[in-house]
């Protein structure tokens, strides 16, 4: 039997961020979940991948137990980025995007994630964004200066409270992911813009700041309190999220609403490749369309899985020899539902999908069929 609660119920036992343990997660029938989705500037690596395979595994997880999932995964179609990248290639922003939301859907399709249930974009959330703003003013938490709207962290006293990190830590992230911390706008360097004005060659909204176009953090908490509501059970990304994005984006909602933004933080770990983490700034990427010309989409998805999401690892040649030879051996064992109690154990375990793996292998090796366990972590064999 899977883990039991003291209710006598199944119980799946989560990581949580914010209060740095593994936790029982007592799921309602209707789980909501929020993942920070692409910036649709280049196609889908690896370290995506990592990310959106084990929210798909949680997924297909809740709904064996009996669940609903509500699955929310924005694209953030507009920000620094995407419009960098754009005038690097002289091409209009949301051409860019809808070209490379378009490779990154079959990317998804092709390695056998659930569609998840609305994929919003930012620039749909225009008039919620300006909404939330305005709430955030009147509520005292933010200011305005140099034409533009930013959120006082200095007022908001739980901030930090999710990373856990110091103010010297917090500012070296910060600068390295996005935050300007030299803006003379700003009353504290850790402030950050909610409204920003324009750049000539940028795209922008009329609001009652002056033209311009939302900041990066403002664009996730309108999308998911619109989809969501005001209280998301479980809301997640890459560790590279936590700080400044997840941060700020809980501060921002949580003053809006007056309630609990996330019940459940779960952040996955950073792939690596050829010494540094996996990333788009660094160019060091494995990209999955490119695997799935030579590899089978279950292959490579297995490679993926094979490491625990908390736990930084680094993409070798090998994964995928190594993946191949397991599917192989599933494969072979035939049709059946060998292992399936003890596969529900191990993800029940927060998601010990690794573990889940080595027992599959035992099994099939046995003679013993693993079709319907591996459906379970999304491989069909």
């Amino acid at each position: 039997m899977a883990g039991l609660s003291r209710k006598g119920e199944i119980s799946l036992k989560l990581y949580d961020t914010a209060r740095q343990q593994v936790l029982e997660f007592n799921a309602p029938k209707r789980v909501r979940i929020y993942t920070c989705g692409i910036t649709p500037y280049d196609a889908t690596h690896v370290g995506h991948a990592f990310v959106f395979l084990t929210f798909d595994v949680l997924r297909r997880r809740l709904v064996d137990m009996g669940h609903e999932t509500i699955c929310v995964r924005n694209v953030t179609d507009v920000d620094d980025d995407i419009l960098r990248k754009a005038r690097e290639l002289g091409v209009h922003y949301l051409d860019l995007a809808a070209e490379e939301i378009a490779r990154f859907n079959a990317d998804m399709k092709s390695l056998n994630v659930i569609p998840v249930t609305s994929e919003p974009r930012a620039t749909s959330a225009i008039s919620d964004i300006l909404k939330l703003i305005g709430i955030v003013l009147e509520n005292g938490y933010g200011y305005i200066s140099g034409g533009g709207v930013y959120f006082r962290t200095s007022k908001f006293a739980s901030f930090g409270s999710i990373s856990h990190l110091d103010r010297a830590t917090m500012l070296s992230l910060a600068a390295e992911r996005g935050g300007n911390l030299e803006d003379p706008n700003k009353e504290d360097p850790l402030d950050f813009v909610l409204w920003q004005p324009s750049l000539d060659d940028e795209p922008s909204w009329e609001s009652r700041w002056g033209r311009g176009r939302p900041g990066w953090h403002i664009e996730c908490s309108a999308l998911a309190l619109r989809e969501l509501g005001s209280t998301i059970d479980i809301h997640g990304g890459g560790t590279d999220l936590i700080f400044p994005h997840h941060e700020c984006e809980s501060a921002q909602s949580e003053v809006a609403t007056g309630e609990r933004f996330v019940r459940f933080w779960m952040h996955v770990a950073m792939v690596g490749y050829q010494g540094e983490k996996m990333s788009k700034s660094l160019g060091n990427l494995v990209f999955v369309s490119e695997l799935l010309k030579s590899w089978d989409p279950n292959v490579i998805r297995l490679a993926v899985l094979s490491h625990h999401y908390r736990k930084a690892w680094e993409w070798t040649d090998d994964e995928l020899q190594k993946a191949q030879t397991r599917f192989d051996s599933w494969k072979s064992s035939g049709i059946g539902t060998g292992a399936i109690e003890e596969v529900r154990n191990c993800l029940d375990e927060d998601l010990n999908v690794p573990g889940a793996l080595e027992v599959l292998d035992q099994v099939a090796a046995s003679g013993v069929g693993v079709s319907k366990a591996a459906e379970l972590l999304g491989v069909i064999l």
